[in-house]
């Protein structure tokens, strides 16, 4: 009997008695109970527990993107890129800089009109898009499953949840668009009720506009309505409004811009995402192991799913697939910077978590061989994210992982109907304790940002002559504040004696030749210990692939160094 089914109890000779407490049960009993009647306050309180600690998060890797925007369109709405900004050591127009479309920032604007500009107000505003997703997935698993509790909170105790949770990025409202345009489009048909497809298809269309792989979930809707056999005339006119919308978008921004941004967004994806640039073997390497460390609650789960026997030749092909790609010396000439004495620990990594991809894949496998119409949609919800992942996007990342996470949670539940309580409640805390310790090191990795921003702005309070600076994201948006400029490595234009700061772990960073400038200062803060999301040396590149093959990586991190210069010749040539 099920822990987490409307008919099930904390033992299986308990019959759950609706909201009537046994008062023979234990405390414990009684607490679960309680909760389990009342799935939206249980997910309520997941989804704040797990994200309430970092709502004074500093503004990191593209928040500030996303916050530049918002203000922008605060002063200008009809507007919202036309500026420019030097976010990849060169000026270059917004929209070119975040390739991402604007919906997101217009929420920004609006907390951020409202309630101030400051880390905790726009963190708690987006609090609205994390619980959005897990009502969603909860309210979406009904149709599919017996455990809708379970499902969701397999969603929201994923790392790819929590540590995007985090940021003030589009990816968590795009996937709470995406997911209630399923439920209204799955209840729609179900129920032939035109205002709830209608309302779907504007959620689309709020998803697309959210990050343009949010168009994707048209076409993932149009399958299914195909395979449950509907009526084409029914349906299919819904589904001009995101279609329309795109190509009024398309004509708009090629008008202002000179460019259409969606397909211009499109065509980056696929040429940096195809083969030339990355190897293929590498990249499907790279997706399991994002997908597995991310969704890490599939490989805790794993041995409530599969036999022994199976998880054995699974985990052994994959082993001895990796292991050739490592011999092959692939990850060394992708990753020369990893050194030798950390290597091993790498390749251990990526070995354990690429299993746990396999594993999420076997799920999509398993529901499709079954021949059950009710698991295509999670089954290609999943299959189509992860293809997009490792074949046409411009790098694996933990924010393309994202996506899967309410599939995934769904296809849990599906694949669990005589699980132990026990092991889905243990399985459930470690996936917790991971994503907090991953958000918590992501957390850390934005703080040392900060913190030393402002340390260079501590150190250079009264100096006459200007303060530049190299790196971007957080450590950019501080510096900012404080009145220092962005250096143009294409046509710098600083003078005998200005200053110029280096984050030397940023981006875009070119630390100056000797006779052009002298170190005055150097100073390190050290990172997180023992984890991280974000580091070369522990091969962790939760976003972007191309900095490690790690979502995340444990080993011992070097510290944070951060360098000050005064400029003793003149401009570069």
């Amino acid at each position: 009997m099920n822990s987490l089914s409307p008919e099930g109890g904390w033992r299986a000779k308990k019959v759950f008695p609706g909201t009537n407490l046994d008062y023979n049960a234990t405390v414990l009993e009684r607490i679960y109970r309680y909760f389990t009647a009342r799935p939206h306050l249980t997910l309520a309180l997941a989804v704040v527990g797990l994200l309430g600690p970092f709502l004074d998060k500093p503004f990191h890797i593209d928040d500030p993107l996303f916050i530049r925007v918002a203000q922008h369109i605060w002063a200008q709405p009809l507007d919202p890129f036309g500026f420019s900004i030097n976010w990849y050591g060169a000026p270059c127009p917004m929209w070119d800089a975040t390739e991402n479309p604007p919906v997101a920032c217009y929420f920004l604007a609006l907390v951020g009109g409202a309630l101030g500009w400051s880390e905790v107000a726009l963190h708690l505003a987006f609090l609205l898009p994390a619980l959005a997703v897990g009502f969603g997935t909860y309210r979406l698993a009904k149709m599919f499953c017996r455990q809708p509790l379970f499902a969701a909170l397999a969603t929201v105790v994923m790392p790819a949840f929590v540590v995007s949770g985090t940021t003030l990025m589009c990816d968590m409202l795009m996937l709470a668009f995406w997911t209630w345009a399923m439920v209204f489009w799955l209840e729609g048909l179900k129920e032939n009720r035109g205002g709830k497809l209608l309302f779907a298809a504007l959620l689309m269309t709020l998803a697309m506009f959210t990050k343009y792989f949010g168009f994707c979930v048209v076409p993932l809707l149009v399958a299914w309505s195909l395979a449950r056999g509907k009526r084409f005339k029914d349906w299919a006119g819904y589904f001009l409004l995101p279609l329309a919308a795109l190509a009024a978008y398309q004509w708009w921004t090629r008008e202002v811009y000179g460019l259409p941004l969606f397909s211009a967004a499109s065509s980056f994806a696929l040429s940096a995402g195809s083969p030339r640039f990355y190897p293929r073997m590498i990249s499907l390497l790279q997706t399991l192991t994002f997908t597995g460390g991310c969704l890490a609650m599939v490989m805790f789960l794993s041995p409530q799913i599969w036999s022994w026997r199976k998880i054995t030749i699974a985990a052994a092909i994959t082993a001895g697939g990796s292991l050739a790609i490592f011999a092959s010396g692939m990850i060394q000439r992708r990753y020369p910077w990893l050194d030798l004495s950390v290597r091993p620990l790498v390749e251990i990594q990526i070995i354990f978590w690429a299993i746990g991809g396999v594993m999420v894949l076997l799920l999509v496998v398993d529901e499709w061989w079954k021949r059950d119409a009710d698991g295509w949609l999670p089954g290609l919800w999943v299959a189509g994210t992860f293809l997009f992942a490792a074949l046409f996007n411009w790098t694996v990342n933990g924010r393309t992982i994202l996506p899967m996470a309410p599939a995934v949670g769904i296809l849990l539940a599906r694949r669990l109907p005589s699980a132990s309580g026990w092991w889905m409640g243990m399985a459930l805390g470690l996936s917790a304790a991971l994503a907090l310790l991953v958000a918590r090191a992501d957390y850390f990795y934005a703080a040392t940002a900060r913190a030393g921003a402002l340390q260079v702005l501590s150190r250079q309070a009264g100096q006459a002559k200007p303060l530049w600076f190299q790196g971007h994201w957080g450590f950019q948006a501080y510096l900012e504040v404080g009145g220092a400029r962005a250096m143009d490595l294409k046509n710098p234009t600083l003078k005998p004696g200005d200053r110029l700061a280096i984050h030397l772990q940023n981006t875009s960073v070119l630390p100056p030749a000797t006779n052009k400038a002298t170190v005055i200062e150097r100073f390190d803060l050290p990172s997180p210990r023992w984890l991280a999301t974000w580091n070369r040396a522990a091969g962790a590149g939760f976003y972007a692939a191309t900095l490690g093959p790690l979502p995340f990586g444990f080993g011992r991190m070097p510290p944070e160094e951060f360098v000050i210069y005064q400029w003793s010749a003149v401009p570069l040539r």
